[in-house]
């Protein structure tokens, strides 16, 4: 397998309007999407393609009343960093799994704190 950096490689670019960040907003959305079957089983992920899904539209979602351009573009930067990373298999299988951490997990949860985090053995 050849490795090539520029495979899915995008100049950074701002956007010029609203109507123009939200075409490059939809085209990312569907990128991931249309993608979510080759990341399951590029990662041997034991998790029906809907699952991963729906991660997705929850991520996107959670950034949806952001109403700042340049907070708009700063975000599709690392939407498509997140992209290509994932899809040129540069992570690894821990680092895809944080996504789903919530839904494996119920109890995983950030500390209050540092010195709870500290107290409890966490990082």
């Amino acid at each position: 397998m050849v490795i090539n950096p520029t495979y899915l490689a995008q100049r950074t670019r701002t956007s010029v309007n609203w109507q123009d960040a939200k075409r490059r907003v939809t085209k990312s959305y569907r990128e991931w999407l249309r993608s979510a079957p080759e990341i399951q089983q590029m990662y041997s992920l034991n998790m029906p393609v809907s699952e991963i899904r729906t991660k997705v539209r929850q991520e996107f979602e959670r950034h949806r009343y952001v109403n700042q351009l340049p907070v708009v573009d700063m975000l599709l930067f690392q939407s498509h960093s997140e992209y290509q990373e994932t899809l040129n298999y540069w992570k690894q299988l821990p680092h895809v799994l944080k996504y789903f951490r919530e839904k494996e997990n119920p109890t995983a949860r950030l500390p209050q704190s540092f010195m709870q985090g500290f107290l409890e053995g966490r990082n």
